[in-house]
Order: structure tokens, then C-alpha cells, then sequence
């Protein structure tokens, strides 16, 4: 799910409310699924809102504190995956820039196994939910914060970047497959015209509901069409900027 509180109007309850429902929406049977990430754990020297001085960026590097996924706090997200994060029984992914949190029968088994050197591929909670045939809920978010969309990128030839890091050892460099949702409107909006989407209103959002194998195996085909090369900048996952200066 991806979500935004602000676009449901007012809520009784706020964001435990939300999780709350969905959880009963669900059942005992479902898992939910949130991403969690904290972009903000990068290499300052790619921060630019605002940037900072290049003689801070040794400092920054050896003093950054390395994910934890107990205590690091979800950045850019919203307030409902943080919600879910800090959700008794909560599990989260081991990847320091693009985890997801989970609550359910298929938390473990989703969440586990999230290689360092994979943000949102074949090694990610992203193909495990693929493969269980999950469905995407945009509640009341647009298709530019879809992360099943980068899982099209590592099945189409794209750029390799390498991207730096804090970590338990000290500050490491990684190298990945280069992701930006660019174009991912577009993407949406093809994808809604070509694809059974189920649309409905929650509150005052609006809501699409459909499933993940639906939308990389659309997106495959679309981007490799219609992404031009000289966009795959590095924007990272969803709508935050992770370079951006937290």
C-alpha cells in the first residue's frame, strides 16, 4: 500500500485508524505491506534540497548512524507506514535505504532476505510479492510512488550507479541498479487505460486497486519504449527525493 493521510480528509483516529481498517479489511488471513524507506541514509554528496558544503561530507559519512531497522525512522512515506512500522508484531526488510515493514501471516516470508545490493529487484520484497500475487492499494497517492514499477527496471537493460552508504562497518559504496520514477504518471495513467484497474473513494481520496504482476509486467514493456535514456538520473523510489538533505 501507499498512502496519504491528508487526502482522506479527516479521520477519526488518524493513522491507527487507517491501519486498523485495513487490517480488518484483510483478516486474519492477509498481510499488509508498507514500504518504509529512509532515503536520507546516502551519500551527502548528492544532497540538493538544500545541498551542504563539500568539506562537511567526510564528517557526514563517519558520523551518519547506520540503519537499524527497529529504531530508524521511515522518511517521505507518509505517516501510515510509519503507523505500520511501529505496529506491534511489525516485521522490516534489511535494506538501509528501501525496507518495507509487513504485518501478517506472510510478514516473514516477504520481508526476509533483502540483499544490500538490491533496492526494489529480484532480491526485494517486491519480487516475493509478485510471486504471492499481491495487489498494489494506492490510497489516495499517485502512480509516481508505485515502487512495483522499479521492479520493471532490473528486467530491462539499465544503468549500473553506485551508491554510498552508512553501515555497522562504516560508511560503504554499493553497487545497483539505477532507479527514478520519472514518467511513472505517464506509466500510470497508460497503465489504467490498458489494464482493469478497480478505482473507488475512500473518504475524500481516491483508491486504485490492482495487482502487482499486472503492473511490472506493463511497465517492462512501457519503459523500454518510452523512458529515454538520459532520465535515469538516480531519483530514487516513489515521490522523495532520498538525496535531498533531511
Amino acid at each position: 500500500m501507499h498512502s496519504s493521510l491528508s487526502s482522506l480528509g479527516w479521520v477519526n483516529g488518524g493513522p491507527v485508524a487507517v491501519v486498523q481498517g485495513l487490517l480488518d479489511a484483510l483478516g486474519p488471513e492477509g498481510t499488509l505491506v508498507v514500504p518504509t524507506q529512509s532515503g536520507d541514509l546516502s551519500d551527502p554528496a548528492l544532497w540538493s534540497n538544500p545541498p551542504v558544503p563539500e568539506e562537511w561530507w567526510s564528517t557526514i559519512r563517519v558520523t551518519m548512524p547506520a540503519y537499524d531497522p527497529r529504531v530508524t525512522p521511515s522518511r517521505g512515506v507518509g505517516v501510515i507506514p510509519e503507523t505500520v512500522r511501529n505496529w506491534p508484531g511489525a516485521l522490516r526488510s534489511a535494506h538501509p535505504e528501501t525496507s518495507f515493514a509487513a504485518l501478517g501471516p506472510r510478514a516473514a516470508a516477504i520481508t526476509e532476505g533483502h540483499a544490500p545490493d538490491c533496492r526494489l529487484g529480484e532480491r526485494s520484497p517486491l519480487a516475493r510479492l509478485e510471486a504471492d500475487g499481491a495487489r498494489v492499494l494506492l490510497l489516495g497517492a499517485g502512480y509516481d510512488t508505485c515502487t512495483s514499477f522499479h521492479l520493471a527496471e532490473y528486467r530491462i537493460p539499465s544503468p549500473v550507479v553506485e551508491v554510498g552508504r552508512p553501515s555497522p562497518r562504516g560508511w560503504e559504496v554499493v553497487r545497483e541498479v539505477s532507479i527514478t520514477s520519472e514518467m511513472f504518471e505517464e506509466l500510470g495513467s497508460d497503465f489504467e487505460r490498458d489494464r482493469p484497474v478497480v478505482r473507488g473513494t475512500v473518504g475524500a481520496a481516491d483508491a486504485r486497486l490492482f495487482p502487482v504482476a499486472d503492473a511490472v509486467a506493463y511497465a517492462e514493456r512501457w519503459l523500454a519504449l518510452h523512458r529515454p535514456r538520459d532520465l535515469y538520473v538516480d531519483a530514487g523510489p516513489g515521490a522523495p527525493d532520498p538525496r535531498q538533505r533531511p
